[in-house]
Order: C-alpha cells, then structure tokens, then sequence
C-alpha cells in the first residue's frame, strides 16, 4: 500500500478564471485534459503531470461538487483554499484493509476516464487527502460515487 508520489492538490478559486490565468502566466502552467465532474474545473499540468487542480469555492459551490469532493471550507482566501492534497499509491486492498482495521473512515470515489480509482480520508487537522490507485486495482470494489454518473 505504498505512496508512490504527491499527484496534485486542489484550489478552491474564487475566480477559477483569473487564478487559472495566474498558474500558467506567472508560474508557465498548461491547461491540460480533466474530466467531466459536471462541476468547472481546471487541471493544470508541469509537462504531462496533473498538479494543480482549480475548481470554485466559496458557500455557492454546485451540489456535483458537494457530492463528489465534499467540502471543507467555504474559504476563498488564504490556506483554507487547499481542499485536497493527493497521492498516486498502490495496492488499494490493503490500504482499505489498513484504514478499516485503524477505523479511519474515507470514502470511495472513481474517474473512470482517467483510469484512477479514489479514496478520500481527513487527516487530524481536518486536511483532506486523496489517494489514487490504478483503476485496475478497483475489481471488486464499488465506488459510492462515480465521476460520470454525477
């Protein structure tokens, strides 16, 4: 059940636009392929690397946003913005198994478009992680929520 490397974290924008113009203006970013989460998003890529991931924050966020990320601050400013820092890992049984056997409670989600199988859990301070497996480590394994059924 390895962490294999950081894979993105996430940004809740007040203006997805504007802070998606800063990523690849001031940083050299590039808008690259995501998703349909039928909730705006932006991935924004290093080379052929997803790592900063933009979607809307604030109290007005969608209901397939709700659904699918939760959320845990209605912040549109300052640290609170990071809704999620993600890791690529493998061996999804046994983490599951690992989780279950320390009562950490997470939820399953599944992009299958991007092949990636989700678990999301909440470290102590409240911080959400994701960790995200090949999908083909996912057999036998139901997702509560899926990507493309939002």
């Amino acid at each position: 059940m390895p962490l294999r490397r950081l894979q993105h974290f996430l940004v809740q924008a007040e203006d997805i636009e504007a802070t998606k113009d800063w990523y690849v203006t001031v940083l050299g970013l590039e808008v690259g392929p995501n998703p349909d989460f039928k909730f705006p998003v932006y991935w924004l890529y290093l080379g052929d690397q997803d790592v900063v991931h933009l979607t809307p924050g604030g109290r007005d966020v969608s209901e397939n946003r709700k659904v699918y990320l939760g959320q845990e601050s209605e912040a549109t400013y300052g640290s609170g913005v990071v809704d999620h820092v993600a890791f690529h890992a493998t061996g999804l049984a046994d983490m599951i198994a690992h989780l279950e056997a320390r009562n950490v409670a997470f939820t399953r989600r599944q992009v299958s478009d991007q092949g990636l199988f989700q678990l999301f859990l909440v470290d102590p301070n409240g911080v959400k992680i994701e960790l995200c497996f090949p999908m083909e480590e996912a057999v036998g394994i139901a997702a509560e929520v899926t990507a493309s059924e939002l």
